[in-house]
C-alpha cells in the first residue's frame, strides 16, 4: 500500500478563453482547476482488459468520470470482496467513491474520459488482489 497527499493549487494553468491541449496517450492529465475547490483532468488508461489491472485506487472524497470517446470501463471494489466493472457510457457521468481503476477493452488509450476531482485530497493505492 501507498499514499500520496495531493495538495493545492494541483493543477497547470493554461489561460483563459481558448482550447487547453492535450497530449494523447497518457493516463493521467491535469488540464485546469479553480485552487482550493475542483480541478479536471482527462484519463485513458493503457491496460485494455481486467486482468491487467494491476491496483486500484480510493480517494477521501468522490471524482466524477465521463467519457468522451471510445471505450472505458471502471473496476470498482466495495471492499467487502466483490469488485464489479461498470462499462462507462456517452453523457451519463458517473460519480465514484469506491476503491477503483479502470481499462479501455478496445484497446490501450483508446478511451478516454473527462473526470473533475477536488484540487486537494489524499489517495491510497492498494493491490487489486487487497482490495477483493
Amino acid at each position: 500500500m501507498r499514499k500520496v497527499s495531493t495538495r493545492g493549487p494541483s493543477f497547470p494553468e493554461p489561460g483563459f478563453d481558448r482550447p487547453i491541449d492535450f497530449p494523447a496517450g497518457e493516463r493521467w492529465n491535469v488540464l485546469c482547476g479553480d485552487s482550493g475547490h475542483w480541478r479536471v483532468g482527462v484519463f485513458s488508461p493503457p491496460e485494455h482488459s481486467p486482468c491487467q489491472v494491476s491496483e486500484l485506487e480510493v480517494h477521501d472524497c468522490p471524482e466524477l468520470f465521463l467519457l468522451m470517446s471510445g471505450r472505458v470501463t471502471l473496476v470498482l471494489s466495495d471492499m467487502k470482496g466483490g469488485v464489479r466493472e461498470v462499462p462507462l457510457e456517452p453523457g451519463k457521468p458517473v460519480l465514484v467513491q469506491s476503491p477503483h481503476s479502470a481499462y479501455c477493452p478496445g484497446g490501450p488509450f483508446t478511451g478516454t474520459c473527462f473526470v473533475v476531482e477536488r484540487d486537494e485530497f489524499d489517495t491510497e493505492y492498494r493491490q487489486y488482489s487487497d482490495w477483493r
